[in-house]
């Protein structure tokens, strides 16, 4: 007999799925903010996605591709030059190059448009390998515009999360805290901030992935400049309420962190997420404070260096 998951649950499964939150024992959001799942049984050519993939790669990756892509079309474009035979190019000036090289430069300058003049075709089907390959580069140095405007105006945030969350003591109780920062000079306004608490309950051959949505001292905050701990009082109505750690780890515990707010550089709204496991938690620490001295020109600075940095914490805290 199948052991049906209350219909309150299923909604509540944040769209993984009931089964996938029930049956994954892998944490449901990795650090750096990417889901931890897969989808099988697309083609290869269905499940490809050039265009996104080139807006969301790094830079470092972008680059090379544009770079490998410059260097195959211009082998393409020599070798069909090269095919149509050592008189299908013509060098006016300068020491004479062997056939396959000077195939390649003329093919980058006529892909170029830079057409320095030494080289030029000869007879009609070296024209025509000109005539598509001007098309093409016009076309593809068009398209490498667009993409690289794309990535430069595409807003996006760049939080940074503290590696370790956690459990201190606060105002006579305890809290589940975590810390935050802008990695970047712009400007975030009105960002809010969610924090799910994810566990598995329920006997060992049928258990349930529950989700609970964990009341934050503050949940949104005008300006973000420097710091913001995120703070959810463990008190009477807290699903954390004496939990130790085993329980946390024995229910594959996971608290996922989604943030958003508005660009002020682009007016439009950005997100960050990121999660915390059991064993990414800290009992009885809490943070060092990040703030640094007052400077004589009474600046208000903070030292990211301390973004993760703890100390043990006193009861009294």
């Amino acid at each position: 007999m199948s052991y049906q998951i209350p219909l309150e649950e299923e909604t509540r499964d944040l769209g993984f799925g009931s089964v996938v939150t029930r049956e994954s024992r892998q944490r449901l959001l990795n650090r750096n903010g990417t889901f931890n799942v897969e989808r099988t049984g697309l083609s290869f050519w269905s499940s490809l996605s050039p265009y996104q993939s080139l807006l969301n790669m790094p830079w470092w990756k972008f680059h090379i591709v544009i770079a490998l892509f410059y260097l195959t079309a211009n082998l393409v474009f020599a070798l069909a030059y090269y095919f149509c035979g050592p008189a299908a190019l013509e060098e006016q000036s300068g020491g004479p190059l062997p056939s396959f090289l000077k195939a390649f430069f003329f093919s980058v300058q006529t892909i170029a448009t830079v057409g320095f003049g030494h080289i030029h075709p000869v007879g009609v089907a070296a024209n025509l390998i000109v005539t598509i390959e001007s098309l093409f580069g016009l076309l593809s140095f068009a398209l490498a515009t667009g993409l690289m405007f794309t990535r430069f105006s595409k807003p996006t945030a760049k939080i940074l999360f503290s590696d370790k969350a956690v459990i201190a003591p606060y105002r006579g109780i305890k809290a589940f805290e975590l810390r935050i920062a802008n990695a970047r000079k712009n400007q975030i306004m009105e960002l809010q901030a969610k924090v799910l608490f994810s566990w598995l309950e329920g006997p060992a051959h049928r258990r349930v992935r529950r989700f609970d949505n964990l009341t934050l001292e503050r949940e949104k905050v005008v300006f973000f400049p420097l710091s913001w701990t995120l703070v959810h009082p463990i008190d009477e109505i807290s699903p954390l309420k004496g939990l130790t750690p085993e329980d946390l780890h024995n229910s594959d515990a996971e608290f996922l962190v989604l943030l958003t707010g508005i660009d002020e550089t682009f007016s439009e709204l950005v997100h960050a997420r990121s999660s915390y496991k059991s064993r990414e938690l800290v009992w009885d620490a809490k943070f060092e404070p990040i703030f640094n001295p007052p400077t004589p020109s009474h600046h208000i600075s903070i030292d990211i260096r301390k973004l993760s940095s703890l100390i043990a914490a006193r009861e009294d805290t």
